[in-house]
């Protein structure tokens, strides 16, 4: 079995055990809740399997200081939006499983269950043709950066608000939006899996200076990045770097 394959099943799974909980009787918070700590165990129980001997980072558990030694880690995001998919109807949060080895992402797959999707790295997705319309950056619902503001402007283009950090890059990658730009912050396991299927599908993807996104780090935080079409990137960089 493929690592990719590996990354499918656990991003399956803990999809399969989300859907279920969602056509329960829970709602908002408590439905979230319940989903973060159900679709961990469904991705922790096909880690344990299909390759106990390497070591995981998750959002949902504990930070083991082996991982940082760990020649193999996978960087999951049992639930990546857990507000959206606590609202009926809303389809814009994901499932991250990613793995890291050598020293960068190897391997990795994005459930999308909102909208029936799995996304994954090999082989990767072909970013649609978007031509003929304005640059779309995707930003959060609640608080768009003023960092975003200034890339909208610098390639003449729009904000729309979306859910999941994940949903927002695996936007661009589907066509929806063509940049996510972010400043405020957020953990390793926010962007590790898409970033992976990003930049296996061409996209440009960094930290607003250039610099490579580092996954694996120490520290979880991880404070800013871009992820966007080839064509917009200097133009991007420029405005937020």
């Amino acid at each position: 079995m493929t690592d990719v394959e590996i990354a499918v099943e656990a991003a399956r799974a803990a999809a399969t055990v989300l859907l279920e909980l969602r056509a329960g009787g829970l709602t908002g918070r408590e439905l979230g809740d319940a989903g973060d700590a159900a679709a961990q165990r469904a991705i922790a129980a096909v880690l344990a399997q299909r390759c106990p001997e390497d070591a995981v980072f998750s959002e949902e558990a504990a930070d083991d200081a082996r991982r940082l030694t760990a020649e193999r880690v996978w960087i999951v995001d049992p639930l990546d939006g857990t507000r959206e998919y606590g609202e009926p109807g809303r389809g814009d949060w994901a499932v991250h499983v990613a793995l890291w080895a050598g020293g960068d992402l190897a391997a990795a797959a994005v459930a999308l269950p909102g909208v029936g999707e799995v996304l994954v790295t090999d082989p990767p997705p072909a970013v649609p043709d978007v031509q003929g319309r304005r640059p779309r950056i995707a930003v959060s619902r609640s608080r768009p950066p003023a960092v975003a503001t200034a890339a909208a402007d610098a390639v003449g283009g729009e904000l729309v608000p979306m859910g999941s950090a994940g949903y927002k890059v695996t936007a661009v990658v589907r066509g929806e939006a063509d940049a996510y730009v972010h400043a405020g912050g957020q953990y390793q396991w926010d962007s590790a899996a898409p970033v992976a299927i990003a930049l296996a599908a061409g996209l440009h993807a960094s930290r607003l200076d250039g610099s490579p996104l580092r996954y694996n780090e120490p520290d979880p935080w991880l404070p800013d990045l871009l992820v966007c079409r080839p064509e917009l990137s200097s133009a991007l960089l420029a405005a937020v770097g």
